[in-house]
């Protein structure tokens, strides 16, 4: 008896390993289990990074609602998808946009916004490319005459780590419409 059941073991360890190469036997490999541990966790992730940002350090002047506005460019910012992104997010809110040299003021712009921003290299999780991150970033809109209308600010938040991998447009969302959007009375 006991020469039987010495037999039957290599047996079932074949069948068993046999069974955990073929892709509809599930229960054996932990393959799909990982699989599917990897693809909850890069949802999550995904999930937080889609955080928008904060508006901070907000500052806002009676002003008349914004449609169209010019953009100073700021050379020393150099975040690739910065001013696509604000050009974008000024569509969304119907805001229609040209963008300039700084210090050269055509006359048909009453309404001037200047920006400001830093940024950081980094890899995202589950990737291992380095990525350009917009890390702080401010706005301030001013008349053609210098006086400052509204400013605010993003600042990437430490306790949120996630957020760090949000798109420039969701970051720069909320601070946009803080500096568009005039005061209440």
């Amino acid at each position: 008896m006991k020469h039987k059941l010495s037999h039957r073991l290599p047996l079932a360890l074949l069948m068993a390993l046999a069974c955990s190469l073929q892709t509809g036997c599930g229960i054996l490999s932990p393959l799909p289990l990982w699989e599917l541990a990897k693809a909850g966790g890069a949802a999550a992730s995904m999930a937080v990074s889609d955080a928008p940002g904060q508006a901070t350090l907000t500052v806002q002047h009676p002003h008349p609602a914004v449609t169209q506005l010019c953009i100073a460019h700021n050379p020393d910012a150099q975040v690739a998808d910065l001013l696509p992104s604000l050009q974008s997010e000024l569509r969304k809110r119907q805001v229609a946009s040209r963008i300039y040299e700084d210090g050269t003021p055509p006359t048909q712009c009453a309404i001037w916004l200047t920006y400001d921003a830093a940024f950081a290299w980094d890899t995202p999780p589950l990737v291992g490319q380095y990525r350009q991150v917009l890390t702080a970033a401010s706005l301030t809109l001013k008349r053609s005459d210098g006086r400052v209308l509204a400013s605010s600010q993003y600042a990437y938040n430490p306790s949120l780590p996630m957020a760090r991998w949000s798109s420039t447009e969701r970051k720069l969302a909320p601070v946009l419409d803080a500096v568009l959007t005039p005061p209440a009375n």
